[in-house]
């Protein structure tokens, strides 16, 4: 079994097979906190191999900082069947999340578990937009990065 792709993104979709992600993101910049972003998507691409098939319980975790869970966990099950023609099959999952609610800067942990044993993980950063004079740098974790001009037009995204 293999994660080929985990992915945060504003949305997903899927068609023939194909996962199709539209803006992938790791961080979210707002002015104040609690955050609740409006809506994301987790999408998920794993690759089974033929002694894999059967069921499997995949889990996933949004935590904080601490390991204290941001919002109720994701559970799906799923069944595997390879063609017999076939070396392994994939299955692609796509979770939408509304009103994600984030309470406290800094950073958080996206963790896929799969029957059990953790197999992938993400991050996602909250991090405080400066005010326009510049005085005010950054949340808890230290100075935003580079990136924080292009993303201050959009606060959560």
């Amino acid at each position: 079994m293999n994660v080929e792709i985990i992915a945060l993104c504003d949305a997903a979709t899927e068609s023939g097979g194909k996962l199709n992600l539209l803006g992938a993101f790791d961080c979210i910049y707002a002015h104040e906190i609690p955050v609740i972003h409006a809506q994301c998507a987790i999408s998920l691409r794993i690759r089974f191999s033929r002694i894999e098939e059967g069921e499997h319980r995949i889990k996933i975790n949004v935590v904080d900082a601490d390991g204290h869970a941001v919002m109720p966990s994701l559970d799906a099950n799923i069944a595997v069947s390879i063609g017999p023609r076939d070396e392994s099959v994939v299955t692609n999952l796509i979770l939408n999340i509304h009103q994600l609610k984030l309470e406290s800067w800094g950073k958080f942990s996206i963790d896929v578990a799969v029957d059990g044993r953790q197999e992938a993980s993400l991050p996602l950063y909250l991090k405080k937009i400066p005010v326009e004079d510049g005085s005010e740098l950054a949340s808890e974790e230290g100075e935003l990065g580079e990136d924080s001009e292009e993303n201050e037009s959009d606060p959560l995204g």
